[in-house]
């Protein structure tokens, strides 16, 4: 269930891409990146 926003990610390092929601988006921040793990800053995203 989306929550209204999305965002595009895409990871500086492995170059994995995805359409995410706040709370994933949020995840995404605190945990990094679900295929390489890589540290993720705001700049991974951007509004879709």
């Amino acid at each position: 269930m989306s929550d209204g926003t999305d965002y595009t990610f895409v990871c500086p390092v492995c170059d994995e891409s995805m359409l995410v929601n706040d709370s994933m988006r949020d995840a995404l921040l605190d945990n990094g990146c679900v295929i390489c793990s890589a540290s993720l800053t705001t700049d991974a995203f951007s509004s879709a």
